[in-house]
């Protein structure tokens, strides 16, 4: 982990009233992330922010058969292959269009797809950073300021979408800086605890607490930090997932699928031994919800990404206070 240190250039200095749009686990959904572009203008964000899992997931092969497309069992002709694109895109996945040789050689070579993931993944980001500046290029927040998106990675996110940051984009990294917003602090951390799918970014939870108990030292006031942890608290409403079998498949009781607490233990242990002001988490998608810990107000606004639902939540501070919030869905 790199060392933290306090940004104040691009951070919200000395504003008694921010409005900040908050999402998370938009996996590389258009629809997801266009929404969320849109409703920040909507709520007249000043600040909008996504709390990691911008990647998505699948890498879909478009194999060129001779001026027509096979797609997962499908064929379609040049007039159906930009919908078909769409749609890859709208649920959050990536593409590949190949010939018979090249994807032969993707199912023999592993380095091929991991290469391939890797351009594909970088591409998006790209573009998003793109989709972002031409959207939001007359758009000002509420003091007169070009508003920015501040992003950290999640677990399904690889270092290298990092390097696909342009040096001069809307989007601003928050892993690794401490970033004032009035006299506020957020602090943002990607990496979460074990998962049975061995993703990008995990760490155990000592390591999690010995990262961010550092993190939090180097604050001014701890009540007066915002924490953005990818990995919500453990046991409470933001970390409820499906029970796994051995075989990864949910487990089913009565005709009901068994829910279990999944998030982090150091995050809660954070949160108890610091209360900051605010946390805002995501990870868990199926947990959209609020809960408190130990006076702390802490959230996840879920996510449908697949489904080109945007989820996010509104939060409105004066006086460096939180002074309302609002889950958003649509």
């Amino acid at each position: 982990m790199g060392l933290f240190r306090r940004k104040s250039p691009d951070g919200v200095d000395n504003k008694s009233q921010i409005r900040i749009l908050f999402t998370s686990d938009l996996h590389a959904s258009d629809i997801a992330f266009k929404k969320f572009i849109n409703a920040g203008k909507m709520y007249k964000a000043d600040i909008l922010i996504i709390g990691g899992d911008l990647a998505g997931k699948a890498l879909i092969p478009i194999i060129d058969i001779g001026g027509r497309y096979e797609v997962e069992g499908m064929e379609v002709g040049k007039e159906g292959l930009n919908q078909v694109i769409q749609n890859i895109r709208a649920a959050g996945n990536y593409y590949i269009i190949t010939d018979k040789k090249g994807y032969d050689e993707l199912n023999n070579d592993k380095r091929k797809v991991d290469e391939a993931f890797k351009n594909a993944i970088q591409e998006r980001f790209k573009e998003w950073q793109q989709i972002a500046e031409e959207r939001l290029k007359d758009y000002k927040n509420s003091y007169g300021e070009k508003i920015s998106i501040y992003f950290n990675l999640g677990n399904d996110d690889p270092m290298y979408m990092f390097d696909a940051l342009n040096e001069d984009s809307i989007f601003k990294r928050t892993e690794d800086f401490i970033i004032p917003i009035g006299d506020l602090e957020m602090v943002s951390y990607g990496y979460v605890n074990p998962t049975p799918w061995n993703t990008y970014r995990e760490k155990s939870e000592e390591e999690i607490y010995k990262d961010l108990k550092s993190i939090m030292n180097k604050v001014k006031e701890p009540s007066k930090v915002i924490l953005n942890t990818h990995a919500p608290p453990y046991e409470t409403n933001l970390d409820n997932a499906p029970l796994l079998d051995k075989d990864l498949k949910p487990v089913v009781k009565g005709g009901d699928i068994v829910m279990t607490h999944v998030g982090s233990k150091s995050v809660r242990k954070i949160i108890e031994e610091y209360k900051p002001m605010l946390g805002i988490h995501g990870h868990i998608h199926e947990s959209k919800a609020f809960d408190k810990i130990a006076g702390t107000l802490v959230m996840n606004p879920g996510s449908e990404y697949s489904s080109g639902v945007f989820h996010g939540i509104y939060i409105f501070l004066e006086n460096n206070k939180l002074k309302s919030y609002q889950f958003i869905t649509g």
